[in-house]
């Protein structure tokens, strides 16, 4: 494929679907820096291996199967794990008490919080269902799941977000 066609394709890519990846990443990494970091590692990937796209999915799909593997990558790397780390020791040494932090933390929560707040393999599952309104079978392909797997996660996340809610006081 030529070069020109490839831009074109990625042009096109970036501007279907760059916001929806955006936040997708920044479901994971919950850092809008990092999240156009990887969003930008995310298209490069996709530009440099469009040649392998085999085309049994559909663009779209192999572009959030991209952006899911980069922003897990990120989780599993040793700098998140240290900066992670360090933002603990920093909050324990500025001498706040345990419930001064957890009142902290609590005060003011959206929905969309407690869905970013939820296990990875639930939040993933209900941010592309109801945020990038992809079907259950989009999905499975995206994360590499059966599609009962994702129906699963589905059902056991909107659980886990109804205790939530139930629980707390949230602004919707």
């Amino acid at each position: 494929m030529k070069n020109n066609e490839k831009d074109r394709i990625l042009n096109q890519a970036m501007e279907d679907h760059g916001n929806y990846l955006k936040r997708l990443i920044y479901t994971y990494v919950k850092d809008v820096q990092k999240a156009e970091d990887i969003l930008q590692d995310t298209f490069v990937k996709f530009y440099s291996r469009f040649d392998q796209f085999e085309k049994r999915a559909s663009v779209k799909t192999y572009l959030y199967r991209i952006a899911v593997n980069e922003a897990q990558n990120y989780l599993r790397s040793w700098s998140f794990r240290k900066i992670g780390f360090t933002d603990k020791l920093r909050s324990f040494n500025q001498g706040s008490s345990a419930e001064e932090l957890y009142i902290k933390s609590e005060g003011n929560r959206t929905l969309g919080e407690m869905v970013k707040e939820l296990p990875v393999k639930y939040r993933e599952v209900i941010w592309l269902f109801y945020y990038d309104e992809l079907s259950i079978n989009e999905i499975s392909e995206v994360l590499r799941c059966s599609s009962n797997t994702v129906k699963t996660r589905l059902a056991r996340g909107r659980q886990l977000a109804r205790i939530s809610i139930e629980e707390g006081d949230y602004e919707y």
